[in-house]
């Protein structure tokens, strides 16, 4: 589930435009023949509707499959994995290796998923599973998430092997089939797939990218190096009940509310990372003299500032990034208009800050709302504390030089904790870092259509990001 970006690196007006913005209609860098190829493989990867349940995953892996092995992949360094998903659904993940003739370092993992959510035809403007190309933009479901990101690895890798160029480590793609349900082909690929995906650390095209004004004005691009817990928990209210002529003093519903209020008032206590450290430095220094900027300083120089942290959570733009929270979601109770309620639940979603632990939360949620309410963790998914990956520096630099060489020098890199989960989590979680990166981009707000209605993504965007990852690759592999 690729982030929103939520990139808030320079405050921004959500003015719509009725032209294409300029950044959009320039053309790329990548040479036609190359932005044939990766329309190409684009498009068809696009028109399969990965989607659980459809049983079209095999066929997207095949396809992949089919152009590594005719760019001169080894047969038997292409595995496809099939794997339990969703409710049963039968679903592969791809693992692919290009051996160094000579390793000098552990292998790097290259990361995407082939899934995406669901897309209604009756929804759509036209049909979401029908790739089109329109003033400027790609359309279709998984143009954004994550086909462009799979796109940019697969095309920058088919690239190089076509140049001659040599990997000094080997390099291992993984793309996954269940990323936007339940995550099982993550968590094989960190465990028991591990000696076919073991890495020094993994770059994530699920968990970075940049945003960018319709005016052309650079809201950065996101180094994400940590992620929030997800686990959901249920509050629940069990009574006796009766008939509803005769009310009781208590009430399941009346006690659910209290609770809910009590969740509504609970401030976890705010804690900063070496990430989020990281990009309130940059945030503050953006934000100047501003109340927001003072209060970022405030808590820079102290962590127990409360107040300080307060305020930045209160700014709608970084809502989520000072503390774990948690939200009521989803409500039932009662069984008839006519009787008392026996029972009353709510669903409370939480993201819980990195190296929490959910057992945690449950513990201090018990201790919000007291007796008298039943709290558990819902069963139906079981979150996991993931740390965070410490700032690699020659993650950073290759990041930085090659955004700067596609986009201009004034174009920052920031490290940033997701609110949102995606496979990075499990590797994580098992030791590995992973570091979530792209060299696509979108136009805030316009084109912020991840799981959404006509999802897009520019047409330079694309091209850009084959050789983005090219200069990842040369950068991190070459030497």
């Amino acid at each position: 589930m690729r982030s929103l970006l939520a990139l808030s690196f320079l405050a921004f007006s959500a003015s719509a435009f009725a032209q294409v913005p300029a950044i959009v209609s320039q053309p790329s860098k990548l040479d036609p023949a190359w932005q044939a190829k990766t329309r190409a493989l684009y498009e068809t990867a696009v028109e399969i509707p990965t989607v659980s349940g459809r049983n079209q995953m095999p066929k997207l892996a095949e396809y992949l499959a089919g152009e590594l092995k005719a760019a001169g992949f080894a047969a038997d360094d292409i595995k496809i994995m099939p794997y339990e998903g969703e409710a049963g659904d039968k679903t592969v993940a791809l693992i692919a290796r290009w051996r160094a003739e000579k390793p000098t370092a552990k292998p790097i993992l290259l990361m995407a998923h082939m899934d995406v959510v669901e897309a209604k035809r009756e929804d759509w403007k036209f049909d979401p599973f029908e790739f089109r190309e329109e003033g400027g933009y790609f359309y279709g479901r998984g143009t954004y998430d994550n086909k462009a990101g799979m796109t940019g690895i697969m095309m920058s890798v088919l690239k190089l092997k076509q140049a001659g160029w040599r990997p000094k480590r080997d390099l291992i793609l993984f793309f996954s089939g269940d990323e936007e349900t339940k995550g099982n082909g993550a968590s094989l690929g960190a465990t028991e797939w591990r000696q076919l995906t073991d890495a020094e650390y993994a770059l994530n095209s699920d968990g970075g990218g940049g945003g960018f004004l319709a005016n052309g004005t650079s809201l950065g691009f996101a180094l994400q190096t940590a992620e929030k817990t997800f686990q959901s928990y249920h509050f629940t209210v069990r009574n006796k009940g009766g008939h509803s002529s005769r009310p009781r003093p208590d009430n399941a519903i009346y006690e659910l509310a209290t609770a809910l209020k009590k969740l509504e008032a609970h401030r976890f206590e705010p804690s900063l990372n070496e990430t989020t450290r990281g990009y309130f430095k940059l945030r503050a220094m953006q934000e100047g003299d501003s109340a927001l900027g003072k209060a970022m300083r405030a808590w820079l120089a102290n962590e127990q500032d409360g107040a300080a942290a307060d305020a930045i959570e209160a700014s709608e733009l970084e809502t989520g990034f000072t503390r774990t929270r948690c939200v009521a979601t989803e409500l039932t109770g009662g069984h008839a208009d006519n009787a008392l309620p026996q029972m009353a639940d709510a669903t409370v979603n939480c993201r819980i800050l990195p190296g929490v632990s959910p057992d945690a939360v449950l513990a201090e949620l018990k201790g919000v709302v007291g007796a008298g309410v039943e709290v558990t963790k819902d069963g139906t998914y079981s979150g996991r504390a993931t740390p965070v990956s410490p700032l690699r520096a020659d993650v950073a630099k290759a990041y930085q030089d090659a955004v700067t060489a596609l986009n201009g020098k004034n174009v920052p890199v920031a490290p940033y904790m997701s609110a949102g989960a995606t496979d990075g989590s499990f590797f994580r979680e098992a030791g590995m870092p992973v570091y979530g990166l792209d060299g696509s981009w979108v136009i805030i707000p316009e084109d912020e259509r991840a799981h959404g209605l006509d999802e897009r993504m520019a047409v330079r965007a694309v091209y850009d990001n084959v050789l983005f990852w090219e200069m990842m690759l040369k950068a991190l592999a070459g030497r």
